[in-house]
């Protein structure tokens, strides 16, 4: 959305609060959870056609999950906020190689998954639900997916996970919710009332849902990757990580941004999986 419309309709919804700030959160909720990309464009598509595919179900929502079968080690792949398996394209082959059982998902209201509204502890209950299915020993998470890699295993310390790759993660959700409250220049309000929803609907407070606190109870190994000159999540958050995650080492970029999709990292990545 551009600068405009985002200030049009944060500005309508502060306007609404006056009136009921409840339901302007709510509001602001739903726009905060809901994709508005994610789905396969038709070349997309071409990177997951060779894949084998399934379906799981999780709380009425199907999930899609795709395999790239090997006799090596079982790698599984969680993409970020409004993406999709294809955006493993650039390092597929490279693990094919590798001959990693390679398995992805896509993350609710995402590529070919269910449902219309996501948050990164609804996905980690799908990566859970995957990862019971096909026991991974590897994970690696790309920008919310590698928050809700951790969020899953803080919850569930699956015994087949030995390892977790975390690319531009952010560290913390009251950044990510700090960030979208500046970005549509919501009033107090709202801001005060997005904060009680989140306490009512998960039974924590938003400073509760800390990956990088997450992390101190995290035994496997874990390879963080951070762009210096990240502008969607910062490098600090790559810090957090490496001060909280003891069993864990941070390589830094710079010029790579938040996506990371470059192939001279891939090496540095399967020497972190194989050692």
């Amino acid at each position: 959305m551009s600068s405009f419309v985002v200030k049009t309709i944060g500005g309508t919804l502060n306007a609404t609060s006056f009136i009921s700030s409840r339901y302007a959160s709510k509001k602001a909720l739903s726009l905060f959870a809901s994709p508005r990309k994610g789905r396969y464009t038709e070349e997309q598509r071409q990177v997951v056609s060779s894949a084998s595919f399934e379906e799981l179900s999780y709380e009425g929502i199907d999930i899609a999950t795709y395999r790239w079968a090997g006799k090596g080690k079982t790698i599984l792949l969680a993409h970020g906020w409004e993406s999709n398996t294809s955006r493993w394209a650039y390092i597929l082959n490279d693990l094919k190689e590798q001959d990693y059982n390679i398995i992805a998902l896509d993350a609710p209201a995402h590529g070919r998954s269910g449902g219309k509204q996501f948050n990164a502890v609804l996905y980690s209950e799908c990566i859970h639900a995957v990862a019971q299915k096909f026991q991974p020993e590897v994970i690696i998470g790309h920008s919310v997916g590698g928050m809700a890699s951790v969020f899953f295993m803080n919850d569930t310390h699956m015994a087949s996970v030995q390892k977790m790759v975390l690319l531009g993660a952010p560290a913390h959700f009251t950044g990510v919710f700090s960030r979208y409250k500046s970005m549509m220049g919501y009033n107090s309000r709202i801001s005060n009332g997005l904060d009680n929803i989140v306490l009512e609907q998960f039974g924590k407070p938003v400073d509760y849902f800390s990956a990088a606190n997450f992390t101190k109870s995290i035994k496997v190994e874990g390879l963080i990757i951070h762009d210096k000159k990240d502008r969607i999540i910062p490098f600090e958050d790559a810090q957090l990580f490496a001060n909280r995650y003891k069993n864990s080492e941070l390589i830094s970029t710079t010029g790579f941004g938040h996506g990371l999709r470059d192939t001279s990292l891939t090496p540095r990545i399967v020497e972190f999986i194989n050692k």
